[in-house]
């Protein structure tokens, strides 16, 4: 189903059930974000609706990135590839410079742009997914040589994983090397190429885990999280008992007991639990549905794209909103070890809000131009 939209060349028609459901997602998460964080609101700044006001911001903002991203012809970002490459690396850098970069819980994640903080990370992903969609179209049958196809890939995305690690933020750090090695692997890369790279990172994160004691203990709170669930297993722990007490139908809007200060980031990372708790697992199987309805138009956009460009940069933008989603689900539910990643649309916050938004609108503009192309063809 494509929404037309008029324009000087015609009607323009969007992929409606995509954007139909990124707006009921970002309309659900911005309830569940009062629910969730309500009561710590009142607590800390006097005002319940402290958290829901700025979530309510973030979303026009990105109700504009959407538009954005929706009209502009998503051709014209070749032009700038590298330019926004490398915006997005000094934004990076810039987290760890003192006075610009800002610091929580001993994370450099965030940058200050006057009263707001922008988290690079988020939009680093995404100038990522668009350098290697127009290299990869560029290079076409050169990917499978070690030294076109592979290595320069491999040293830009290992820079941005390098600086996104050091932040530390390992999560989004493990999500970006899965899109470009998928991504890669759609491209032409050698099988042995990919392997030589999955093998590479997986021994440098296994190092990494070894070596900081905090990844290590969270890793054993993921193995058996009812032992360490009194001190580093403490956050899945309660997690898994507010995604239990829920049963099949919930306990109702609101009435969430584990917001009620037991379970830490209850707004942010681990926002599906408190969802979960008040509708069940009834409604947690249709907030999957709905990740799998958005992902599965993005991976048919992709399949239907007019180009080779516009192929892979469908296929890496719903990577980087289906990727996060899915490592989400399996941490709050003990699927996986716990990583600190945000849900998309639902968890508090902006960058994530407007970086996947704008993801939306150029996947609607490639959408657009499917259509363009169908009836190209049929008048031909």
């Amino acid at each position: 189903m494509h929404a037309p939209v008029e324009s000087a060349a015609g009607p323009v028609h969007y992929d409606q059930i995509l954007q139909t459901t990124a707006f009921t997602l970002a309309g659900l998460g911005l309830v569940v974000v009062f629910s969730a964080s309500n009561v710590m609101a009142q607590s800390q700044y006097g005002d319940a609706y402290y958290f829901v006001k700025r979530q309510l911001i973030y979303g026009l903002l990105a109700l504009g990135a959407l538009w954005l991203g929706r009209r502009i012809d998503y051709h014209r970002y070749k032009r700038y590839a590298y330019h926004i490459l490398v915006i997005c690396l000094i934004g990076l850098v810039l987290v760890f410079i003192p006075g610009i970069g800002a610091k929580v819980r001993s994370a450099s994640r965030w940058v200050r742009l006057g009263p707001l903080t922008v988290q690079p990370s988020e939009f680093a992903k995404l100038g990522m997914v668009l350098f290697l969609a127009y290299s990869l179209a560029r290079k076409q049958e050169k990917m499978k040589y070690f030294a076109i196809g592979f290595l320069p890939h491999m040293v830009v995305a290992g820079l941005f994983i390098g600086l996104i690690g050091k932040e530390p933020d390992f999560g989004t750090a493990i999500t970006l090397g899965a899109i470009v090695i998928t991504m890669l692997f759609v491209g032409g890369t050698r099988v042995t190429h990919i392997l030589l790279a999955v093998a590479g990172g997986g021994a440098l994160a296994t190092l990494m885990v070894l070596k900081d004691p905090k990844k290590w203990a969270r890793f054993l709170s993921f193995m058996d999280p009812w032992k360490h669930g009194q001190d580093v297993g403490y956050q899945l722990k309660q997690s898994l008992l507010a995604i239990g007490s829920g049963g099949l139908t919930g306990l109702g809007p609101g009435q969430s007991r584990a917001k009620l200060f037991y379970l830490p980031d209850a707004h942010t990372d681990f926002i599906l639990s408190i969802c979960t708790e008040e509708v069940g697992f009834l409604g947690f199987l249709l907030v999957i549905a709905m990740f799998a309805i958005l992902v599965s138009r993005g991976f048919w956009i992709s399949l239907r794209a007019p180009d080779s460009f516009g192929s892979y940069l469908a296929l890496g933008l719903t990577l980087v909103i289906g990727l996060p989603a899915a490592i989400n689900m399996g941490v709050v539910t003990g699927l996986l070890p716990t990583k600190g990643l945000s849900l998309p649309f639902f968890s508090y916050g902006g960058s994530c809000l407007l970086a996947n938004m704008l993801a939306v609108g150029i996947l609607l503009n490639i959408s657009s131009q499917i259509k363009r192309v169908d009836k190209g063809l049929r008048n031909a």
